[in-house]
């Protein structure tokens, strides 16, 4: 592969990778590595988002440099041909001015003055992006040359990936100075900031809260940017938005306004839309408080969240950003590999099991599979330590189970006597039995 340039997935236009040596030896490393596979195949987003930015800055700014540099070629074309002209003026006796020509070589001068600073612009956008994906990718290279988990490095590298996970979470729940706070509590280094999107965030959550305002300005203007992509996506979020600026005309009863809007915005998209362009346009006939449930539906302030939700799951694949915070996908990881249905079971729960804790982490893995476990093990009710040869099984009178070391502490502290928790029937421990499990 040429580190020049390389062919974009679904046929689109080459694209200069001349800062990206690095990441293409990285991502070819990380591909081929065994090493901690169910890791690094979690952390897609962490180096896809600033790659998937850098195309999109790319092309934006190469749509935008051939636009002016058409616009300039036609400028000067017109003024060459005005200079002819007055060439042509001057044998007849007529003398073009000097200030005429300097206008020309001035206006030009400030378009090309312009071009020039669009175009640094967006090659320092684009260094960004280059210099994030490299961070990322280093990093994550560094967690597949450590030797082994009990190394001093997977413990550092392990700390930055928690750190990274709880300012994700943060950014998406819109605790900006948190995030900020934390990252710089943790002690953590400067370069901490470029292995998360702060800006992604807080474009979207800027975006979300003009929604909540009741403002669709921000999102339209969003998917003007990002028109191209929408439209590969094939997404409705800008017709919803039109519709809803439309039902706002109806509901404040601009009817001239919401006409004019109609024809403008909501017409042009009746070839795909047709039928909801038709709702919309019988909807200047009733009332906000109408009780017809079509168009009852259509006045419902419910649709500004349904607006913020479609928003905020088309920001994620637009950039590619998983849906749910990476947070929730390790939590869920790690309690599918502890939950059983005991879990959900008050007379069976575990005092030092998290998915027993209901309201909280089982509440979050409710929807998750239980572990597979091939061979069982036994759990003390009282302390919630494993059963085993160290800490054998010992049945009460009434048939109940528990560890040896938590009914001989629970003796020494009552005098030799011995409380069930479920049943609560007292015995000597002398009475407790060894059992076995076959």
């Amino acid at each position: 592969m040429s580190t020049d340039t390389k062919k974009l997935e679904g046929g689109e236009q080459n694209m200069p990778l001349r800062r990206f040596p690095q990441t293409l030896y990285l991502i070819d490393h990380i591909t081929n590595s065994s090493r901690y596979a169910g890791t690094v195949s979690r952390q897609g987003a962490l180096y896809s988002v600033p790659l998937e930015q850098f195309k999109r800055a790319f092309k934006t700014s190469q749509k935008h440099i051939e636009k002016e540099w058409a616009a300039l070629a036609t400028s000067a074309n017109d003024h060459i041909s005005k200079l002819d002209l007055d060439r042509l003026k001057s044998k007849e006796g007529e003398k073009p001015t000097r200030e005429d020509a300097l206008k020309v070589v001035d206006g030009l001068l400030g378009r090309f003055t312009t071009l020039k600073k669009k175009i640094q612009e967006s090659k320092d956008e684009e260094e960004l992006y280059a210099k994030r994906s490299r961070i990322r990718l280093e990093h994550l290279d560094e967690l597949l040359s450590l030797p082994s988990q009990e190394s001093a490095g997977f413990t550092r590298w392990s700390k930055t990936q928690l750190d990274r996970i709880l300012v994700d979470y943060m950014l998406r729940e819109g605790c900006f100075e948190s995030a900020k706070n934390l990252a710089k509590e943790a002690g953590i280094q400067a370069s901490f900031l470029q292995l998360v999107d702060v800006e992604l965030f807080e474009q979207s959550k800027m975006i979300e809260d003009a929604l909540e305002r009741r403002s669709c300005v921000e999102c339209l203007q969003w998917c003007k940017e990002n028109n191209s992509a929408l439209k590969k996506m094939k997404s409705n979020l800008e017709f919803n938005l039109r519709i809803q600026e439309y039902v706002e005309l109806v509901r404040v009863q601009k009817s001239a306004e919401a006409i004019a809007y109609l024809r403008k915005h909501l017409a042009p998209a009746s070839d795909i839309h047709l039928k909801e362009v038709q709702v919309a346009a019988a909807l200047l006939a009733f009332e906000p408080d109408t009780l017809c449930g079509r168009y009852k539906t259509m006045f419902d302030e419910s649709r500004w969240d349904q607006l913020i939700i479609q928003f905020r799951a088309e920001n994620c694949i637009l950039n590619t950003l998983t849906t749910q915070p990476t947070l929730h996908t390790v939590l869920q990881a790690g309690m599918a590999a502890l939950k059983t249905p005991m879990c959900y079971q008050a007379e069976n729960q575990n005092v030092k099991c998290p998915i027993c804790i209901g309201h909280v982490y089982g509440a979050l893995a409710e929807k998750l599979p239980n572990a597979h476990h091939v061979n069982s093990c036994l759990v003390c009710r009282i302390s919630g330590e494993i059963m085993n040869e160290d800490n054998l099984p010992m049945a009460l009178p009434n048939g109940y189970v528990y560890s040896q070391k938590a009914l001989e502490e629970m003796a020494l502290k009552h005098d030799g006597i011995v409380t069930c928790p479920r049943t609560g029937s007292q015995f000597h421990f002398i009475q407790a039995r060894k059992a076995f499990a076959i």
